[in-house]
Parts: C-alpha cells; structure tokens; sequence
C-alpha cells in the first residue's frame, strides 16, 4: 500500500495490518493463509493469461466450474493440493507457464 494511502486511512481511524494480525493467527497460520492465497492468485493470472474461462478450464480438467472457481478464491473447501494440481495442470498438457 503506499504511503498516502495509508496515511489517508490512518487519519480515518482505520487499523492498518496484515491478515494475521486481523485474524489474530500464528505465524505458521499466517504462513499457510499466503500460501494459499499465492496459489489461488497465481492460478486465476495464469488462466486469465492463457485467455481460458472458468469453464474452459474445468471441462480440460474434468471438472466443474464451480470448484475451479473456488481453487482461485482460495475457497477453505479445497485443499493445498487441489490448488497445486490446477496450477501443474498445464505443464502436463504440454504448455509451458510462459506459453
């Protein structure tokens, strides 16, 4: 966030800080909250790269829009190592993550 902006919400009296301070986490908590985050975000900017819908992407995957959909908003539903699999998904059909 930059500096203005801060200041702006600072003298609104809004409280500044990370999500683990908001949710009151432990730094391994913290950790794995990032992680997913990355991992959705990472997803979602490499589909949206690639120029593939939500749906496009579920029927190459077998899957349904709906839990594709929540693979990149980081949805608590899904496991560490769904998020992961999406993400490797396109290496294994032959496309590289700069293609």
């Amino acid at each position: 966030m930059d500096k203005r902006k801060r200041n702006r919400l600072d003298k609104k009296g809004w409280k500044v800080g990370t999500v683990g301070e908001f949710l009151k986490l432990s730094p391994k908590e913290a950790t794995i909250v990032e992680v997913r985050l990355a991992l959705s975000q990472s997803g979602k900017q490499l589909r949206q790269r690639k120029m593939v819908s939500l749906v496009e992407l579920a029927a190459m995957m077998g899957s349904i829009q709906s839990r594709v959909g929540k693979v990149e908003s980081g949805n608590p539903a899904v496991s560490v190592d769904l998020m992961v699999r999406s993400l490797t998904y396109w290496g294994h059909r032959g496309r590289t993550w700069a293609g």
